[in-house]
Order: C-alpha cells, then structure tokens, then sequence
C-alpha cells in the first residue's frame, strides 16, 4: 500500500488548465504593463484569487497522492471531509504514514473499527463526547478517537489560529503523519505537513 497513485486524472486535468490559465494573464500582464494608459493592478488583483484556488486544487490533489499510499479508504476520506465540511462539523484526522505516533500523541478510546464515511461522521457529530479530540487512522482502519495532539508553539503571521489547526501543525511539525482538520466555524478544510497547512478544495469532490 505504500505506491504512490498520483494519476487523478480529472482533478490533475484541472490544475494543468488552471496553470495554463495563470500562464497566459501573467503573459497579457506583460503587455498591460508596456502601455503607460493602463493599470495593471486590477489584473494582479485577479491573478492573485485565482492562484489561490488553484492551490487549493493543488492541495487536494497531492494530498489525495500522500493517502493513497498509507490507505485504500482514501476517497472514504474525502467523501467524508465533504459532509463534514458542507454541515460545518469540526473535526481532526491523523492519518498515520511511516513514523510511530506511540510517543508522540495522549491516546484516547479505541475504535478498532474499519474506516468509513459514517462511522468517522458520526464520531465528529458535534456532542459526541468523541468530537473534540483527534481521530487516529492507521492503514484502513480507524485506531482511536478523542486522541490528544501536540500543539505547535510557531506564530503563524496574519493567520489566528483555532485548537484543531494548532494541533494538526504541532504534530505535523514533529513525523511524517498527515493531518485533516474542518473548521467548525467556517467548514473550510486543510492538511497539515511538515509544519505547513494547506487548504484543499472542497467545492468538487477531492476523490
């Protein structure tokens, strides 16, 4: 299970267009900037919105590449990221690669259950006393629930940060681990790895 699928080939047919697109403004914003009667920050204005989404579809498919090597049930994943993030559940999702997690996370409850969409929303249904914590993926299954995580003491500039999003960077920061949050208040998604947190699409599917 450790070969990396990176084929996706709808949502990697979408990033190359999208690259293409930002290519052919950057080269029109060339030409905007050789005539003195126009400005041209309108035009940066709306390059910058569209890199950021398609980073965000950037991030969705790469991190659909990291999964499917360490779990079959990624596009379980994704389907249930979705539902969480279209009812604004918060929740926090650890997904073990290669590092042991056994020194690096409290436990919290085992599940010892096979990972599906259901179980995993049901978990994070706001006023399960399982919800506030992490959820600990290994391989196809899910291992435990309300796991506590390391908190990253690093100061994002410009960001504020929530509990969940501090946690997924905290361990993040310290093994190779990929890390899910939802945002509750907001129902925006983003992966953690290696100390960075990156947003990923969620009005398409990310499978």
């Amino acid at each position: 299970m450790n070969e990396t699928n990176c084929d996706f080939s709808p949502m990697k047919q979408q990033l190359s267009k999208g690259i293409q697109h930002i290519t052919n403004e950057l080269q029109y914003s060339l030409e905007i900037l050789d005539n003195e009667n126009c400005c041209l920050l309108g035009k940066l204005e709306e390059i910058k919105n569209k890199m950021i989404q398609i980073e965000s579809v950037a991030s969705s498919f790469y991190l659909n590449c990291y999964l499917s090597a360490f779990t079959e049930k990624y596009e379980d994943l994704s389907i249930c990221v979705e539902r969480l993030s279209a009812r604004r559940h918060g929740a926090l999702i650890v997904v073990q690669r290669n590092d042991s997690l056994d020194l690096l996370i409290q436990k919290g409850t085992d599940i010892r259950a096979a990972l599906t969409p259901a179980l995993l929303e049901a978990i994070f249904y706001p006023g399960n006393p399982l919800h506030d914590g992490a959820v600990l993926i290994r391989g196809n299954q899910i291992v435990s629930a309300a796991n506590v995580l390391p908190l990253t003491t690093a100061v994002i500039i410009g960001k504020k940060l929530g509990t969940r999003h501090r946690a997924a960077l905290g361990l993040s920061e310290l093994c190779d681990a990929l890390v899910l949050v939802v945002s509750e208040e907001t129902g925006k998604v983003s992966f953690a790895q290696e100390g960075k947190l990156h947003p990923i699409a969620t009005a398409q599917s990310i499978h």
